[in-house]
């Protein structure tokens, strides 16, 4: 490894130590609920390897469980990792000039490594795009060993899981309020919220989530340019 790229990956490492913290408690907490629910640690570690998306691979573990409806399945991972669009868009202009590592980039961008990449700068003499590159790399390899430690847990360790898929709202609060506290513009936020409280109240709680998201979609994307402008100063 290069002197820069060993700088990148010294620059990135404390970055993502909190990121560590967080995703050790999820991981794991995912890695247990799915061994809980009958998957082996190769189902579960290589639904982190390959798709990467905690809120959803922890909504997979009840379409999993439950009466196979593929569309609904479809819909439900397009509605919930929707919000990826505009962390993509807004990471266009950082991401330029990556070249082969590109690719990972896009798939690895999380919640927590986009707000890394839109807030930390790498130091002098560290190469920048090997810095994202690390950032990423090390958050995926973070829930990626926790789900593998879950899992391992959940095997040797006997105990009532029952409110263990509670985590799953515990990850949507807590991604809520670290966004709310780290942007300039809130409008997504109370997007989000108000078009959910509507969609509550129009189709219920049973059948409300799905045209949420598809509502919350809609409207970010006519405020898209807004939206990036804002994103934009704010990186």
């Amino acid at each position: 490894m290069s002197s820069s790229r060993l700088d990148a990956l010294k620059a990135a490492f404390p970055h993502t130590i909190p990121v560590l913290t967080g995703f050790s408690f999820l991981g794991m907490a995912y890695g247990i609920l799915m061994t809980a629910k009958g998957y082996g640690f190769p189902w579960a570690v290589l639904m982190s390897l390959l798709a990467f998306c905690g809120s959803m691979q922890y909504a997979a573990v009840t379409l999993l469980t439950s009466a196979f409806d593929p569309l609904a399945a479809l819909a439900l991972s397009l509605m919930v990792n929707a919000r990826h669009l505009f962390y993509g868009i807004s990471m266009l202009g950082r991401y330029r000039g990556t070249g082969k590592i590109k690719p990972f980039l896009i798939f690895g961008l999380c919640d927590e490594t986009f707000s890394i990449l839109c807030s930390a700068q790498p130091p002098e003499g560290a190469d920048r795009q090997w810095f994202f590159f690390f950032v990423t790399l090390l958050d995926y390899l973070y829930w990626s060993a926790a789900t593998l430690a879950g899992c391992v847990i959940g095997s040797l360790v006997t105990f009532n899981t029952n409110g263990l898929d509670f985590v799953l709202t515990a990850l949507f609060v807590v991604i809520f309020l670290g966004q709310w506290e780290q942007r300039r513009s809130r409008i997504p936020a109370l997007v989000g919220v108000g078009c959910s409280i509507l969609c509550l109240m129009v189709f219920g709680p049973d059948n409300f989530i799905i045209p949420a998201m598809i509502v919350i979609l809609a409207v970010l994307t006519l405020m898209r340019k807004y939206l990036e402008g804002e994103e934009e100063e704010s990186c």
